[in-house]
């Protein structure tokens, strides 16, 4: 699944698409003082009230946004698993009977509450439907009367939420004229920040795949492992900031620990190469170790050969054959900074730009050093340059 597929099936999510349609909604309300489920309600998706249908879609809509290896995690299910989820999920997808898809959530609920304990009053919320995606672009100067032709995706949805309980407030009642102290002690169902939840099943070049779901989590790079194994019975995967860590590990296997500016920009640089030259594919592109010998080659790093480099692999991976996608080794481009920290300041500069920035050992102290072409104003006031 790539980011393509992900974001046409997010944008999906609005009231009245016509690519979608919500059959079945299915609430399950979990007390954390029991650990039990308190109530549940199922309705038709199109009974809901409006205000209702817009929040649930909001919901949605956030439970799929996030970066794949960062918040969005394709699984593989297990192989032998007992009472596998698999099963079940599969099972409520081809049903047309809504009371056996309730029975088969509320089962899945079941699992949740095995070995866990929540800190909070949760709600789990399931809905089921099928989207459509166009085989081809739509023609916009043809008749709005003419449809092209769709690949049909039935689909699970299941999101996680926690409430929190309403703030004590002091409240003027303008028909008694006077003030009052309002208590409301119903919880509110965090619908804007759902916690964790799934897909199922994921989507690979316009076909479901019905071996795999699509993990959500709400906190990028902590996945709930106990939620992947016991919950969905499914692999745990490598998220990008262990990925980057591996990497970061096995550069200093291979050059020490010390490296000047202007090589990890283009250590970088390279990298980000590697990236562009994948654009269009199916798959993201991929760095083994031998990718991992010429970029370090390419990049300036000494002493670089093809048996430290395995070496090193083996050492932080304990695998020479594993292979890192390359958009999870370089510091994000969606923040277009990455951070050099000090006790005394941040700062955040471009990757490319790096090779502007130098440590120097100034009357026996160490400091950093930024190269820059214009004058630097701090709160409107232009700097005075001091030749060193």
């Amino acid at each position: 699944m790539n980011k393509k597929e992900v974001a046409h099936i997010r944008k999906q999510f609005k009231l009245d698409h016509d690519l979608l349609n919500l059959y079945d909604i299915l609430n399950v309300y979990i007390m954390k003082e029991t650990n039990e489920i308190y109530h549940w309600e199922r309705l038709p998706f199109g009974m809901v009230d409006r205000e209702k249908q817009e929040l649930y879609m909001g919901n949605f809509k956030k439970l799929l946004t996030g970066e794949l290896d960062h918040k969005l995690f394709e699984l593989k299910f297990m192989e032998e698993a007992e009472e596998p989820t698999k099963v079940m999920l599969h099972q409520g997808l081809i049903t047309g009977d809504p009371e056996e898809w309730q029975d088969l959530m509320l089962m899945l609920v079941d699992k949740m509450l095995v070995d866990t304990k929540y800190e909070k009053d949760t709600v789990v919320t399931f809905v089921r439907g099928q989207y459509h995606r166009p085989t081809k672009s739509r023609n916009d100067e043809a008749e709005e009367s003419e449809k092209n032709e769709t690949f049909a995706h039935p689909f699970i949805l299941c999101s996680v939420n926690s409430t929190e309980q309403q703030r004590k407030n002091l409240m003027f009642d303008y028909v008694e004229r006077e003030f009052k102290y309002n208590v409301i002690v119903d919880p509110i169902v965090k619908l804007s920040s759902p916690e964790q939840g799934f897909l199922y099943p994921s989507v690979t070049d316009n076909y479901s795949d019905v071996n795999r779901v699509l993990y959500c989590t709400g906190k990028s790079n902590f996945p709930d492992p106990r939620f992947i194994e016991q919950v969905l019975n499914a692999e745990t995967s490598v998220t990008a900031l262990e990925e980057r860590s591996f990497f970061e590990e096995i550069v200093k296997e291979i050059a020490g620990e010390e490296l000047d500016t202007s090589t990890i920009a283009q250590v970088y640089e390279n990298i980000q190469q590697v990236i562009e030259g994948g654009e269009g594919e199916e798959e993201p592109p991929t760095l083994d170790y031998k990718d991992v010998e010429r970029v370090l080659m390419a990049s300036g790093v000494e002493n670089v050969t093809a048996e430290k480099v395995e070496r090193a692999f083996e050492t932080v991976i304990d695998d020479k054959f594993y292979e890192m996608k390359a958009s999870s080794v370089i510091p994000k481009f969606t923040t277009k900074s990455i951070k050099i920290e000090t006790k005394v300041a941040t700062i955040s500069i471009s990757p490319q730009d790096l090779r502007y920035v130098k440590q120097v050992n100034f009357q026996g102290k160490r400091c950093i050093m930024i190269e820059v072409d214009e004058e630097v104003a701090i709160e409107g006031f232009t700097l005075s340059t001091e030749n060193l």
